[in-house]
């Protein structure tokens, strides 16, 4: 008997293992290369400087044999979703002032893996036409000028919540008027094509400095200082993608090439041909990221 119940538990085991076994397979896909394909996904906020890091370091990514899916979301919940690690990667995150308060919500469940670059400028701008406007103290008493009106962009903006402050802090009559980036800027060439003052947003890198002749306001107080733009990730994708992560831990770009695909890609090209455009011509940098 004892036997008998040996070779029932010996089979049973052997069952279990090759249940198992199936299991496993049914849960890895892999490429044509036989590697385990993962998913990779970027948080991209609506915000034209996020799309052309992304869609290199999209490329470059896929080039490594995963797959990657594009998460459309404001910034909250871009670093919600790096938190919980439903996003795996952000290439736009503005530090350390912008973002100070996603950071100091979620900071100790991202990992904070690169700078792309340090030339972040923000502010409020107006057309270099408005001759006597140079500082953000020279609207006091001239908001009549702009007709008490500030043009910006979407309630959930670091920028929105910093402008607002510094409404109060500055004590100027001025009405925050928030919309989308794309709103905001139909506001902008409205307003310049009638050479007629407007106050709004900026922020390099973009296209708008390239457009129009523009200037950002001295601001005093510093409610606005040149930030870094980060690359964030997931706590663990590490472990779980380790040369990813290595690659975006070696990753940078400059703001001139940045705001060039910018451009490019508002002249309608498409993407994904611009940022394999600019891996083409930057084969020696793509290498030296990724680590060949």
């Amino acid at each position: 008997m004892k036997k008998y119940m040996k070779q029932i538990l010996i089979l049973f085991l052997l069952f279990t293992v090759l249940i198992g076994g199936c299991q496993t397979s049914k849960n890895v896909n892999r490429d044509d290369n036989g590697k385990d394909s993962k998913t990779i996904t970027f948080g991209v906020t609506p915000w034209t400087s996020t799309i052309p890091p992304t869609y290199v370091a999209k490329a470059i990514i896929e080039d490594m044999g995963y797959k990657v899916k594009l998460q459309n979301a404001d910034a909250g919940v871009v670093y919600a979703g790096l938190a919980k690690g439903d996003i795996n990667v952000f290439m736009d995150a503005w530090l350390p002032d912008m973002h100070r308060n996603y950071m100091e919500k979620y900071g100790d469940k991202i990992d904070d893996v690169a700078i792309s670059y340090k030339e972040g400028e923000l502010g409020w701008v107006v057309p270099s036409y408005v001759k006597d406007i140079n500082s953000i103290e020279d609207l006091m008493g001239k908001e009549k000028l702009f007709e008490n009106k500030l043009f910006g962009i979407e309630e959930g903006a670091g920028m929105t919540m910093t402008s607002r402050e510094m409404i109060k802090g500055y004590g100027l009559d001025l009405e925050y008027v928030a919309s989308s980036e794309s709103g905001m800027l139909a506001q902008v060439k409205k307003y310049i094509s009638q050479k007629k003052p407007i106050l709004f947003l900026g922020w390099r890198p973009h296209s708008m400095f390239a457009k129009w002749d523009l200037k950002v306001l001295k601001d005093p107080k510093e409610y606005f200082k040149t930030s870094e733009v980060h690359v964030l990730t997931n706590k663990g994708l590490d472990k779980q993608a380790p040369d990813v992560y290595q690659f975006l831990k070696n990753w940078n770009i400059s703001v001139e090439d940045i705001e060039k695909m910018i451009l490019e890609i508002e002249n309608g090209k498409d993407a994904s041909e611009v940022a394999m455009k600019w891996i083409e011509e930057n084969k020696d940098k793509v290498n030296k990221m990724i680590g060949k």
